[in-house]
């Protein structure tokens, strides 16, 4: 209400300042002409003299000629009686003004709309630096008191360990006694880090929630301001209100916006994002041992963040929030299908096994896709079919049916997806096949899924050499079939060149090179990291380097073409059934790749001294086309 009362007043004085400057222009009047009094008598005689008043208080007389013109006259008080009579004998009509002009009008006209502009600004600028902040120096976080709806620990499912972690917190701010009799120090901060969408802001308004205590919650970013010295007055200002509130909880979400390595710019400088951190160390060291300030900060970029910051006595906790594992999807699936209208048929353990990798973010908008997709078809609930839907669109984006795809085009993404799908049930060493579909999703123009039975933290030199090959047994396919290959392998082989890369500079996962990190990565200067990367590696070890990646690749490719080779008709029944029916789920896929023959492979890892055989070295083609991402 008061904001709008404000907006109504500024309008109304610009309103009137308008129309105070508009009648100003108007209504100036023309400076009169000064005459003296023989021209005045001149002029009475040609009678062109139309009106005069006769101003008796400074002894001036006002007229305006038959044209227009404005004219004063001053006179001595001894020749007002000469004057009038003149202007009797010459029949010119005058009057007597006898009342003193009033100045303070004059003033005020003159001084109001200077008045009205500067007042005008003034509002402005304080509105502007309100929302910058209360004023520039005030900080103002968003409070959770007892009032209002709370989240419980409850509510947070998929990260047990990190919420036990949290609990030991809360018992520190209710019960913070027994903690004081053992000499134990109340922890100051607590990081949460870990991917996004996992849970962080989450687990800090929990922590809140389950204390009871006032919760005031900020973004990093909201500290830093162009105006120097407003984020370091922001940060006294917040850990001021805090402690006014103790025992209260103050959440810094992605903190990495104001707590990044000092030093970052290039220039080394002191600039007014390392004064706010410095006022943050000084603010978390000046806290007193009892006072039941906790600080808890998220991030998904720890590495970025000063040293300073990490120490123990700033952040004493740094709890890892991570992806959750099978058990753990299911169990935020539940969470979040209480408040939906379920189909009895739904196993949402089935649902789980589908999203390895989903953030608790990402599974919470595959039940709101589900949710989406039932209320468009005009369901009650949400069945198995939606899900699956769901899953797909959150995976690789919404189907493009409308998008017109030539049937030659058709049948070459039919046979490209067949070869994934073939090589991937043959080899022992990678993920059952789910799913295969040639309807354009996103910007893929069909796609295989394949999903693990279990969650693995751990990946086998073998499994990576699998991987490779899947990866290219859509282009062996195009290659075997077409003699042809197109530009939809681009994202396949940046992928198995990048696993392939990987298993030779960081794995250590040839014989030739062995156990050696090879290479550096190239550090960000503005994250506080070197602006130059050194290299480590002579260019012998550089080629040698692409010879094995080269290997590893070919090796695959070859050992991908000849499962296809060896099960040419399976590959082409595969890729029919894909033109008919154009997605294929699991069932209809295992029943026509059951007849696949699995091919004894004689290709042994480069670098172990036994012959590799022959190898189809074949340039990646040069033309640009959309990715076309394989769901793993």
């Amino acid at each position: 209400m008061l904001k709008r009362r404000s907006t109504k007043l500024l309008i109304a004085s610009f309103g009137l300042l308008t129309v105070l400057v508009a009648w100003r222009v108007v209504n100036a009047p023309q400076d009169p002409k000064s005459w003296t009094i023989s021209q005045f008598r001149s002029n009475l005689e040609t009678r062109e003299v139309q009106s005069v008043v006769l101003a008796r208080i400074d002894h001036s007389l006002h007229g305006q000629l038959t044209n227009g013109l404005r004219f004063r006259v001053d006179y001595p008080e001894s020749s007002e009686a000469k004057l009038t009579q003149a202007m009797t004998d010459a029949g010119i009509e005058w009057t007597v003004d006898t009342q003193k002009p009033n100045e303070w009008l004059k003033v005020v006209g003159s001084v109001l709309p200077f008045v009205l502009l500067f007042g005008m600004l003034g509002f402005i600028f304080r509105q502007v630096g309100g929302r910058l902040g209360g004023g520039f120096g005030r900080s103002k976080p968003k409070l959770f008191d007892k009032t209002q709806p709370t989240v419980l620990f409850a509510d947070v499912a998929g990260i047990d360990e990190a919420v036990e972690e949290l609990k030991e917190i809360k018992e520190f701010l209710t019960a913070p006694a027994k903690f004081m009799l053992l000499g134990a120090r109340i922890p100051k901060g607590v990081l949460l880090y870990g991917p996004p969408g996992t849970g962080k802001t989450l687990l800090a308004r929990a922590v809140a929630g389950e204390a009871g205590v006032p919760f005031f919650t900020v973004s990093g970013s909201d500290f830093v301001e162009m105006f120097v010295g407003v984020g370091a007055a922001r940060v006294r200002d917040l850990f001021a209100q805090a402690k006014a509130a103790a025992p209260a909880v103050i959440f810094i979400d992605e903190i990495d916006a104001v707590g990044r390595h000092r030093g970052a710019g290039v220039g080394g400088g002191h600039d007014e994002r390392e004064q706010t951190l410095n006022q943050m160390l000084v603010e978390m060291d000046g806290f007193e041992p009892h006072l039941g300030v906790i600080m808890i900060a998220a991030t998904n970029r720890p590495d970025i963040l000063d040293p300073a910051l990490l120490r123990p006595g700033r952040f004493d906790r740094q709890v890892v929030v991570d992806r959750p594992d099978l058990n753990g999807r299911a169990a935020i699936l539940r969470v979040h299908a209480k408040s939906k209208p379920m189909d009895p048929g739904v196993d949402l353990t089935v649902v789980a096994r589908r999203t390895p990798g989903f953030t608790g973010a990402d599974l919470a908008n595959v039940l709101n896709e589900a949710a989406i997709l039932s209320a468009r078809h005009g369901f009650s609930t949400i069945g198995t079919a939606q899900l699956e839907a769901a899953i797909d669109r959150v995976m690789a984006g919404p189907e493009r049916r409308t998008r017109v795809i030539a049937e030659h085009e058709r049948q070459v993404i039919a046979y490209h997806e067949a070869g994934h799908a073939l090589v991937a049930h043959v080899l022992p060493h990678t993920d059952p096949v789910h799913k295969v579909s040639i309807i354009p999703r996103g910007k893929a123009l069909g796609f295989t899924l394949t999903v693990p039975v279990e969650d693995r933290f751990l990946v086998r030199r073998s499994e990576l050499r699998d991987e490779i090959a899947m990866l290219l047994g859509g282009r062996a396919a195009e290659l075997l079939v077409y003699n042809d290959p197109t530009s939809g392998a681009q994202n396949d082989i940046e992928r198995a060149t990048g696993v392939a890369r990987q298993m030779v500079t960081e794995f250590g996962m040839t014989d030739r090179l062995g156990p050696v990190k090879l290479g550096h990565r190239s550090g960000d200067v503005f994250l506080g990291r070197e602006m130059s990367n050194s290299r480590d590696i002579s260019e012998e070890i550089a080629a040698e380097i692409d010879a094995e990646v080269r290997m590893l690749v070919d090796t695959a490719h070859t050992e991908a073409t000849r499962i296809l080779v060896e099960n040419r008709l399976v590959l082409d029944t595969l890729a029919a059934a894909l033109v008919e029916h154009e997605t294929l789920e699991a069932d209809a896929v295992q029943a026509i790749l059951a007849s696949a023959r699995v091919v004894e492979s004689t290709i042994v890892l480069p670098g172990s001294g036994q012959p590799a055989g022959a190898v189809a070295a074949i340039e990646p083609p040069t033309q640009s086309r959309p990715e076309l991402p394989r769901p793993l």
